[in-house]
């Protein structure tokens, strides 16, 4: 267990420090698609407007990589506030670009996208991560976490000193952030959290 918890960590790093999953060593991938099964993401864009594209590229690039490590639709939470890929700014409809080659078009034609628009807010994102939705939420939209659980929590937007903005009309901070990950440890919601 502690091994495949340090291969979790291991991978999660290299998406982090912006190494594509391409780019890693195809055995390394292999060994983390067949190691451990339990593991969740949660990917937020916090910001809307066409001259924060890059915000949206940002987590379309972690999406991409995590689904390539193996990490399946159905555990990838993805949250994103404004769509840039049918925005009519964009001379290339229906594709997002990480870089200017535009090589990749990290937006493709299997995004599962699970809360749009105006549903990224805090209140959801608190809400999903500490387990306290709405009856009816759909599956699609719970983090089914347990207590074995890693889960990747990658925020992308605006920010500064012990605060996220989320589309430039609330804020989470780092406190309410840490009280959310407290709920989740005490409802035993992960046993890794990054």
């Amino acid at each position: 267990m502690y091994f495949s918890q340090i291969k979790w960590i291991l991978t999660v790093f290299c998406m982090i420090i912006g190494l594509e999953a391409a780019q890693l060593d195809p055995t390394f991938v292999e060994k983390a698609k067949k190691g451990h099964t339990n593991n969740w993401a949660v990917l937020v864009d916090t910001s809307r407007f066409w001259f924060n594209y890059r915000h949206v590229a940002n987590v379309l690039s972690i999406y991409r990589s995590v689904k390539r490590l193996g990490i399946p639709d159905s555990q990838i939470i993805l949250m994103i506030a404004d769509d840039m890929a049918c925005n009519p700014r964009n001379p290339r409809p229906a594709t997002v670009f990480n870089n200017a080659n535009q090589h990749i078009n990290v937006y493709g034609d299997d995004v599962e996208v699970d809360y749009r628009g105006y549903e990224v807010t805090v209140e959801n994102f608190v809400r999903l991560l500490t387990g306290r939705l709405p009856p009816g939420t759909p599956r699609s939209k719970q983090l089914l976490s347990d207590e074995g659980s890693n889960v990747l929590i990658y925020l992308t937007g605006h920010g500064g000193d012990g605060f996220l903005k989320f589309q430039d009309s609330e804020e989470i901070t780092s406190q309410e952030m840490a009280d959310a990950l407290e709920q989740m440890w005490q409802k035993q919601r992960y046993s890794c959290v990054i």
